[in-house]
């Protein structure tokens, strides 16, 4: 009798509970979809400025008003700003277009150079007539070519001297390197795609024999110095801007400076190398217990040979700092910037006046990511801040470096853009973001936080996003979305955005979505970088856990439903938190992660773990930990991905079958790393996926985001 009761009290119980949750219908769907971008982007105005300069103090720019696009014209000696129909808008201009394709345009505009049957060729812009430049390019050792693995193209990757006489480039060396297979989905016989794609742990490497040639005379010389490494001082990509990465030409084309980065990027070593012997001399190495990076997502050093002088940018005191060097002697001059705080990108070296002007962040109060621009003296003195006002600024200058554009916002402040003289000195406001008739349809912009880290000491910051209707008294379910780095972080560009991804989307069918920059990402210290190296199998996920547990006595969290999400290293941290923290994580949508890096491109892991032997990659692995998996994960993948092959995922596949474990899977049979058109698809399933396991309701069946209709054509 007992029993029954018991049963029937479970059964009423059930009831209630699926009576309060109301199954979503298209309209809540519908509703959430008027907060993706393709809805809210229209209605905002105004913001940044796009500057054409017609004489060294005056340009235009066309900006979208409520009344529609508009331009003006702006007398910066005059402190001016006019409405003018005596411009228009175009497009990109001829440098986007001719640095475009495959052939590399000279500085002076009438040579190009291509890569033909794995050799340097070089064509005259004005007759067409082609040159041979190189003829031991073979398969597999060619010139000039472009693969790192994870991406890859057929540009020419060289480095023209400013006189355009010269260039410098390499034959990679990839014969002994293994090969990477994908397989197109087809009717008939597939195709096999297969390329060059080394791994953690591989004994060979790409490697590189650098050479300069002189293209006048069709001379190829090589420089003396062992194979390269196939590695920059920032990642594995040997390219920067279009063009072969740290190298910097002196003016007249007779020698250059060049960085050689070890495979494991511990070592940087400083060379300068002449152009028409290919001798090279050692300027100086500096060596670091985990990576070396030469800047904030920029290559920061310079070659000064009028002085003799070497611009460096080393972390050695826990900071990204500038520094000066002898070339000649290799010895340190100076420190150039010092404290707690980094700098970001060295915009301009201004060698006649002896001043560099560049982005910095956390020296000012406030959020430590947020980006502002100064100027120094080589010194160390005449530090000015450049770009006052709080928020992440963007700036561009004139041509003649006299005038800066400085646009700034913070997350959930729309954007000003002021006119300002070299010094910082304000002299128009230009344009300013418009959101009023986002706010009048209800939208609000996410909340920016500040939580503490799992170690309980260090700051940490972050983004929510909760529903523009709540209702009193609910606590809502949390869907964390990460990335982990540690080459970024969850939240990115920490400038206003009207739409990040469909976050507020999500929020709006009943959750709170959490984004948190954990540490070991860049963008702070040294120490704060490093501190998962050696174990990317972290994920910043205890960081994640913790904010979450701190954010839930600010807001209405129902911390027992708890889901997470993310794409590539975010695919790679959502399977991950699914098996390492089971009791916290419920739900996971797991897309084109790297679950395992063995798998995974060479230079990602031995840049952030360290060397296969002294790391251990495999209890890193995702599928070493598939049995632990409690609630549920649904993974995705695109079948064609030539980044994270999907061999990654599989090996996760394969352990939760064996440990008999229940999963979803959705493949994309022709999609990249990115789903490309079935993107709009996959984020359908995962809000049907959340709202499904994380609020208990059914889904409105097979709902159609706009654009989900066109792979129907």
């Amino acid at each position: 009798m007992k029993k029954h009761i018991l049963t029937f009290g479970v059964i009423l119980t059930a009831f209630a509970v699926n009576a309060q949750n109301k199954p979503l219908t298209n309209n809540d769907y519908a509703r959430a979809e008027q907060f993706l971008g393709y809805n809210i982007e229209p209605l905002v105005t105004g913001g940044s400025v796009r500057a054409n300069w017609v004489s060294p103090s005056k340009f235009w720019y066309t900006t979208k008003t409520k009344n529609g696009n508009e331009t003006y014209e702006v007398d910066a000696l005059k402190k001016t700003k006019v409405i003018t129909t005596a411009y228009k808008e175009e497009g990109s201009g001829g440098f986007g277009r001719r640095q475009g394709g495959l052939e590399v345009v000279s500085p002076d505009g009438k040579k190009a150079v291509f890569i033909k049957d794995w050799n340097l060729w070089l064509k005259d812009v004005a007759s067409k007539k082609e040159t041979q430049l190189t003829f031991d390019g073979i398969k597999d050792y060619g010139y000039a070519t472009d693969n790192a693995g994870w991406k890859t193209s057929d540009r020419a990757i060289v480095k023209w001297s400013p006189d355009s006489k010269k260039l410098t480039t390499y034959q990679q060396d990839q014969r002994h390197l293994k090969d990477m297979y994908l397989v197109t989905t087809n009717v008939g016989s597939p195709t096999l795609k297969a390329w060059k794609y080394p791994l953690p742990g591989d004994k060979e490497i790409a490697k590189l024999r650098r050479v300069v040639i002189d293209v006048e005379n069709a001379k190829v010389v090589s420089l003396q110095i062992p194979l390269d490494e196939h590695r920059s001082s920032l990642s594995d990509d040997i390219v920067d801007g279009g063009q072969l990465a740290d190298i910097d030409w002196n003016a007249d084309g007779s020698e250059f400076a060049f960085l050689s980065t070890s495979r494991d990027h511990k070592v940087a070593k400083l060379q300068i190398a002449n152009a028409t012997t290919g001798a090279v001399r050692e300027v100086f190495t500096e060596t670091v217990k985990t990576h070396f990076e030469s800047g904030l997502n920029a290559i920061n050093w310079r070659y000064l040979p009028k002085t003799n002088e070497v611009l460096w940018y080393s972390e050695r005191d826990n900071w990204g700092h500038l520094y000066l060097y002898d070339s000649k002697t290799g010895k340190l001059k100076s420190q150039i910037t010092k404290g707690n705080w980094l700098v970001g990108r060295l915009i301009k070296v201004d060698e006649k006046a002896r001043v560099l002007y560049f982005t910095g962040q956390g020296k000012e109060t406030g959020n430590p990511y947020f980006s502002y621009t100064y100027k120094t003296k080589f010194d160390g003195k005449g530090l000015t801040l450049l770009t006052p006002g709080l928020g992440n600024h963007q700036v561009s200058f004139s041509p003649d470096f006299n005038y800066i554009i400085d646009t700034y916002s913070q997350p959930n402040v729309p954007s000003v853009t002021v006119l300002r003289d070299i010094n910082g000195k304000k002299i128009l406001d230009l344009a300013s973001t418009d959101v009023s008739a986002l706010i009048a349809k209800g939208w609000k912009a996410p909340d920016v936080v500040q939580v503490t880290a799992a170690d309980g000491k260090t700051d940490i910051y972050g983004l929510v996003f909760t529903p523009t209707k709540m209702e009193t008294g609910k606590k809502y379910p949390v869907v964390n979305y990460i990335y982990p780095g540690p080459q970024g972080g969850s939240v990115g560009n920490w400038s206003f955005a009207a739409t990040r991804g469909d976050h507020q989307a999500l929020a709006e069918l009943g959750f709170i979505v959490v984004l948190i920059e954990g540490t070991s990402n860049p963008g702070r210290s040294k120490s704060y970088h490093d501190m998962n190296y050696g174990n990317m199998g972290e994920n910043t996920l205890p960081d994640q856990i913790t904010a979450i547990k701190q954010l839930a006595a600010k807001y209405p969290m129902d911390i027992d439903k708890v889901g997470i999400w993310g794409h590539s290293g975010g695919g790679f941290a959502t399977a991950a938190a699914l098996f390492r923290y089971p009791d916290f994580f419920k739900v996971g949508v797991s897309q084109a992660g790297n679950h395992d890096n063995r798998n995974y491109e060479d230079d990602w892991g031995e840049r952030y773990n360290g060397l296969a032997e002294n790391s251990d990659y495999e209890a890193q692995a995702n599928q070493t930990h598939a049995k632990n998996l409690k609630g549920k994960l649904m993974l995705a993948h695109g079948m064609m991905d030539n980044n994270v092959p999907p061999y990654n995922v599989y090996l996760v596949i394969d352990a939760l079958n064996k440990a008999n474990k229940d999963y979803d899977l959705v493949l994309f049979p022709h999609s990249g790393h990115g789903f490309g058109a079935y993107n709009s698809y996959m984020m359908r399933r995962r809000w049907d996926y959340f709202v499904k396991h994380l609020q208990g309701v059914e889904t409105p069946k097979e709902y159609n985001l706009r654009g989900a209709n066109q792979l129907q054509r």
